[in-house]
């Protein structure tokens, strides 16, 4: 990673990892190790599991999202996360902001690498 990348994808992170949470949510409930499994497969979105927890606690106690807890086969009971109605509408108004905004950046980048 070059200098100063780090940081830019952290702040990238900061201000889209809740959207990408609440969106994963959309299909159905899930549990934190599947959720983080998604979200760090690749790296960019989620470098470690670490971050995920206290911002699931954040959805949670804004009203986003509700947990149950289920029953595993596989071992203790798993805490599964859902999406609530105002999770929905704010997921709805994060995809409504993000694609003109993306396309913005996008042009932008497009336009400055036309340049060089």
């Amino acid at each position: 990673m070059v200098p100063g990348e780090a940081s830019i994808l952290s702040n990238l992170r900061r201000g889209a990892l809740e959207y990408c949470v609440l969106a994963l949510l959309q299909g159905g409930s899930r549990y934190g190790l599947d959720i983080a499994r998604t979200l760090t497969r690749d790296s960019v979105l989620m470098s470690g599991e670490g971050t995920l927890y206290p911002l699931l606690a954040r959805l949670r106690k804004s009203g986003l999202v509700q947990t149950t807890w289920q029953e595993s086969a596989a071992g203790p009971p798993r805490r599964y996360y859902a999406l609530t109605d105002d999770g929905e509408h704010a997921l709805a108004a994060f995809t409504r902001a993000w694609h003109p905004f993306r396309d913005a950046v996008d042009a932008t980048l497009e336009q400055r690498a036309g340049l060089t």
